[in-house]
């Protein structure tokens, strides 16, 4: 039988559990806590486990790339938060063209680099 998904949910790390458990709830996730020291962060049927561990060079290496169909108007969302302004050390930039697609990068609270992007179609 060939290797047959359903999702992947990769693991992330936190500086400071709650800060980084309220930072994903205002970007828009819903959380399930799993355990005292773990949460499940999804939207739709995408999803990650938030836990309450921080080892730096592991959070400074961490990237997370978040597919999107609109992603002039995911931007415009994610700045109407003002999450830069709520949280020390969130960073977000503007979109950045690429020859494959186009994207832009959001810090979280702890150093993790999210890319939010969309891709151009193949030919």
């Amino acid at each position: 039988m060939k290797l047959q998904g359903k999702s992947i949910r990769p693991f992330i790390g936190a500086k400071d559990y709650t800060v980084s458990r309220q930072f994903y709830k205002d970007l828009g996730f819903e959380e399930v806590v799993t355990s005292p020291k773990m949460s499940y962060f999804f939207m739709g049927r995408f999803g990650f486990y938030l836990q309450d561990a921080y080892v730096k060079d592991w959070v400074d290496n961490s990237m997370i790339f978040f597919e999107v169909d609109d992603l002039e108007n995911t931007l415009t969302n994610i700045k109407s938060l003002k999450l830069t302004e709520t949280y020390d050390n969130v960073r977000l930039s503007d979109i950045v063209n690429n020859d494959w697609g186009n994207e832009f990068f959001l810090h979280d609270p702890s150093g993790i680099l999210w890319h939010f992007g969309d891709f151009k179609p193949r030919r």
